[in-house]
C-alpha cells in the first residue's frame, strides 16, 4: 500500500486564511462595484438633464449657435479657453476641433488635458470646437449641419485676421467625412485637414479582418434604418449607434469593461466613470441625416465614387479640396481600419501624377496598435501623432502635391539638431505611390460586385418599405411609443436601473461608505485571486472565439449570397463591368490644367533670387523624397530674421508649388534658367547658397545624390567649392529677399 504524502500542519489553516481573506475583499469588491454602477446611473441621468451636455476638459465661450440660423441645427461653436500656463499666439492658425456625432455625447476631441484641443493649445495655437446638443432640430439634413459647419469656420477666420494661415480642422470619426464633404464645396475655408479615423471608402478592408462592412447587406439593407426611424417619430435612437460599436467585441462589452472596474475597484472607478460620462451621453438624429449616413456612405460607398450631390445639384467631388489632408488611422481599429481610412485615394486617382494634377497634398500615418477610441483620447497618441501634427502644421501645409506617409522618430543622443524638433519625436514626411496604399490590401473586383450588389438589394427593400409597409408604421407611432421605445433601449436600461434613487440604492451607497473605512484588500498573491483572473480570462477567450465564429459566418454567408451570379444579375450587376469606377477628369478641369501648365513653362525663366532659392533646394529635397521638420524650423528661423520683407505662409505655399511643377515639367529647363535669373551680386548668391545649405543638413547628414545635386546648385550659383561646406549646428541665415 502507498504511503499517503505527508501535508505540512500549517497548509490547511493557510489555505483556509487565504479563502478567508478573499472572500471579505471579493464581498466589499461587490459593494463598491454596486455603488459605481450607482453612480454611473446618477451620473447619467444629471448629464442628460444638462442643456448642452459635453465631457470637455476646459472651460469654454459660446462664439455661434447653429440653433439661429437660416437653416437651424443643433450645433454650436465654441472658443476653448487655454488653462493657466498656456500661452496661445494670436498670429498662428486657429485649430477647430468638429466632435462626431454617432451616438454618443460630444467632447471626445477634448476629453483630456493630453488630447487634440490641448497639444494644439501647447503649441499656441487659438483653439474652437464644433459640438451638438443632444437634439436635433425638426427637418435639419446632413447638408443643413456642412452649410453651418462653414458658417462656423467663416466666424473663426474673422476672428484671427493676423493669423499665418487658414484654420486647421480636425475631424474626428463620423465627422472627417463631414468635414470633408463640407472642404469639397467649400475649399476657401481650409486650411490643413487632420481626418482622424474616419470611414471615407466603406466597402474597403480585408477577408478575415474587416466584417462591420457586412452588416448592410447581411441586415437586407438600409430598410430597417427607416422602420427605426420611424417608430422614433422621426428621429434615430443614436444608442442604436453606440450598440453596434459595443457588438464589435462582446468580450469588452458583455465581461471585461465591468470586470476591470471589480477587480480594481479602488483605483479603476474614477477613470470608468469619466469614460462612461462620455459613452453613455445618447443622442438623437433625424431620420434624414441617419437615411444619408448609411445609404450614401455605409452600404453606398458613393462619397468616394463622387455620387453625391447637393441640394441645389452640386456633386461632391473629394478631388476639389485644395488643403493638404492628414490622415489618420490604426491597424488596431475594427471600426474604421486603414482600407476605410484610405481607400478613397484608391477610388479616386490612378497615379500620384493624378493626385498632384488636382494640386492635392495627401499625408498619412497608421498607428499599429491603437484601437478606435484611442485615436481620439489616447495619452500616448495626444502626446506623440496629434502633437506633432500640431506643432508642424505648416509643414505638412507647405509641402509640395503629392502622397506622403508621416514617420515618427524618437529622439536620442544621437540626434542632430534636436533643438530644430518641438516634443520628444521627429517628423518626416515621406513621399509615397499608390502601391504603398495596395500593399494595406483591398478588395478584388469580385468584392467590389459583391458590394455593389448588396447596395442594389437595399435600394430595392427600401423603396419596397416606403411604398408598402412606411404609411402603416408611421400611422401607429405615436410620439409616446417613440419615447417609450428610446426608454426601453437596453443600453439605457443599463444605466437607469441603477441611477434611481430607490431604497435598494440608498443601501448600496451606505453599505458602500461603511466598506471604504474598513477596507481589506486581498493580498496579490492570493491563489483564489489567481484562480479569479484565470476564470475572468477563460470567459474573456470563449467570448472572443464566439466573436471569431460569428464574424467568419457572417463574412462567408454575405460572400456567398451577394456573390450569387443569379442574384448579381437580377439587380442588374453586369459581371464584366466595375461597380465602382474611377470618376473621370471633368473638361473643364482638364482645360484649367492645361492653361495652367502652359502658364507655368512660360515662366519657368521668370523671377529672381528668391524663386531660384526655392527652386533649388526643391530640386535638392527631390533626392531624399521627405521633408524633415527640422528643415521647416530652419526655414521659419530665417523667415523670423528677415521680417522686414518675410512673405505670408500662403505666398510661401504659392511659390513652393509653382518652383515644384516647374521642376516636374522640366526640370533641365528649370534649372538651365536659374543663372540668369540671378543677381550680379556674389554675396546675396552665397548667402541664400548658404541657407540652402543649412536647410539641407538640418536633418543630418546627405546621401551622396544629395550631394550631387547640391555641388550641381553650387555650380548654378557660381558658388563651385561651397556645397561640402559642412556646420556643426544650424545657425539662421536668410532665405527671402
Amino acid at each position: 500500500m502507498m504511503k499517503k504524502p505527508e501535508i505540512p500542519g500549517d497548509t490547511m489553516p493557510s489555505l483556509f486564511a487565504s479563502a478567508l481573506e478573499y472572500l471579505v475583499d471579493a464581498g466589499q469588491r461587490n459593494v463598491l462595484f454596486l455603488d459605481v454602477m450607482r453612480r454611473r446611473g446618477e451620473q447619467y441621468r444629471e448629464h442628460l438633464s444638462e442643456t448642452v451636455p459635453h465631457v470637455l476638459n476646459y472651460e469654454i465661450e459660446l462664439i455661434a449657435d447653429g440653433r439661429k440660423l437660416d437653416r437651424p441645427v443643433n450645433y454650436g461653436l465654441v472658443r476653448v479657453k487655454p488653462p493657466a500656463g498656456v500661452e496661445i499666439d494670436l498670429t498662428r492658425r486657429p485649430f477647430v476641433v468638429v466632435d462626431p456625432r454617432a451616438g454618443h455625447g460630444p467632447g471626445i476631441g477634448g476629453f483630456k488635458a493630453d488630447s487634440e484641443i490641448g497639444v494644439a493649445m501647447k503649441a499656441g495655437h487659438p483653439c474652437y470646437f464644433i459640438g451638438f446638443t443632444p437634439e436635433p432640430i425638426p427637418g435639419q439634413t446632413i447638408e443643413d449641419v456642412a452649410r453651418a459647419e462653414g458658417v462656423f469656420i467663416e466666424k473663426v477666420i474673422a476672428l484671427h485676421p493676423d493669423a499665418d494661415g487658414k484654420p486647421c480642422v480636425i475631424g474626428n470619426c463620423q465627422a472627417g467625412w463631414a468635414v470633408m464633404i463640407l472642404a469639397s464645396l467649400r475649399p476657401e475655408l481650409f486650411g490643413p485637414m487632420i481626418i482622424a479615423g474616419a470611414p471615407l471608402s466603406y466597402w474597403a478592408g480585408v477577408r478575415g479582418k474587416n466584417p462591420m462592412r457586412y452588416s448592410g447587406g447581411l441586415l437586407g439593407g438600409s430598410w430597417l434604418t427607416a422602420l427605426t426611424s420611424d417608430l422614433g417619430g422621426g428621429k434615430f435612437d443614436g444608442a442604436w449607434l453606440v450598440q453596434n460599436f459595443e457588438n464589435m467585441n462582446p468580450a469588452n462589452t458583455l465581461w471585461t469593461k465591468q470586470y476591470n472596474v471589480y477587480s480594481r475597484v479602488d483605483t479603476e472607478a474614477e477613470r470608468y466613470l469619466e469614460f462612461e460620462r462620455w459613452w453613455g451621453g445618447h443622442v438623437n438624429l433625424n431620420a434624414e441625416e441617419i437615411q444619408f449616413i448609411v445609404d450614401e456612405l455605409f452600404i453606398g460607398n458613393n462619397l468616394s465614387a463622387g455620387r453625391i450631390k447637393t441640394a441645389d445639384g452640386e456633386t461632391v467631388d473629394l478631388r476639389k479640396i485644395r488643403s493638404p489632408i492628414v490622415v489618420f488611422c490604426s491597424k488596431g481599429d475594427n471600426i474604421t481600419p486603414p482600407q476605410q481610412a484610405l481607400g478613397w485615394i484608391l477610388d479616386l486617382y490612378r497615379d500620384v501624377d493624378e493626385i498632384r494634377y488636382y494640386g492635392q497634398t495627401i499625408v498619412y500615418t497608421v498607428h499599429e496598435t491603437v484601437g478606435h477610441l484611442g485615436i481620439f483620447v489616447s495619452g500616448g497618441v495626444a502626446k506623440k501623432e496629434h502633437n506633432e501634427f500640431s506643432s508642424n502644421i505648416d509643414l505638412i501645409d507647405v509641402l509640395p502635391p503629392g502622397l506622403y506617409e508621416a514617420t515618427f522618430e524618437a529622439k536620442s543622443g544621437s540626434t542632430v539638431n534636436p533643438g530644430l524638433a518641438s516634443g520628444e519625436w521627429i517628423m518626416r514626411c515621406e513621399q509615397r505611390t499608390l502601391d504603398d496604399l495596395r500593399a494595406l490590401g483591398g478588395n478584388s473586383p469580385e468584392d467590389q460586385r459583391r458590394f455593389a450588389a448588396a447596395n442594389r438589394v437595399s435600394e430595392i427593400n427600401l423603396a419596397n418599405y416606403r411604398k408598402f409597409v412606411q404609411p402603416w408604421v408611421r400611422a401607429i407611432a405615436t410620439p409616446q411609443i417613440a419615447e417609450r421605445m428610446r426608454n426601453l433601449h437596453p443600453l439605457r436600461v443599463g444605466y437607469e436601473a441603477f441611477g434611481r434613487d430607490t431604497p435598494a440604492m440608498k443601501a448600496v451607497a451606505a453599505e458602500a461608505e461603511t466598506v471604504r473605512q474598513h477596507r481589506k484588500p486581498v493580498a496579490e498573491d492570493n491563489p483564489f485571486l489567481k484562480m479569479q483572473e484565470t476564470i475572468s480570462k477563460a470567459i474573456v477567450s470563449s467570448l472572443d472565439k464566439w466573436r471569431d465564429t460569428q464574424e467568419a459566418l457572417s463574412e462567408s454567408l454575405f460572400h456567398a449570397v451577394y456573390g450569387s451570379p443569379v442574384l448579381q444579375a437580377a439587380v442588374g450587376i453586369d459581371p464584366k463591368a466595375d461597380p465602382s469606377p474611377r470618376p473621370e477628369m471633368s473638361v473643364d478641369h482638364r482645360k484649367r490644367l492645361e492653361a495652367r501648365i502652359a502658364e507655368l513653362r512660360s515662366r519657368i525663366g521668370s523671377g529672381g533670387l528668391r524663386e531660384c532659392g526655392i527652386r533649388a533646394l526643391l530640386y535638392v529635397g527631390m533626392a531624399r523624397g521627405m521633408a524633415d521638420e527640422r528643415g521647416l524650423e530652419a526655414l521659419r528661423r530665417m523667415r523670423k530674421e528677415d521680417a522686414a520683407s518675410r512673405m505670408s505662409l500662403s505666398e510661401f505655399k504659392t511659390l513652393v508649388r509653382e518652383q515644384f511643377f516647374m521642376l516636374l515639367l522640366d526640370q533641365e529647363a528649370s534649372l538651365a534658367a536659374i543663372p540668369d535669373m540671378l543677381p550680379h551680386d556674389m554675396d546675396q548668391r552665397r548667402a541664400v547658397f548658404g541657407a540652402i545649405r543649412e536647410v539641407l543638413s538640418a536633418g543630418g547628414k546627405m546621401s551622396s545624390e544629395t550631394a550631387k545635386r547640391l555641388e550641381r546648385v553650387a555650380q548654378l550659383f557660381g558658388v563651385e567649392g561651397e556645397a561640402d561646406r559642412s556646420t556643426s549646428s544650424f545657425s539662421p541665415r536668410s532665405i527671402a529677399s
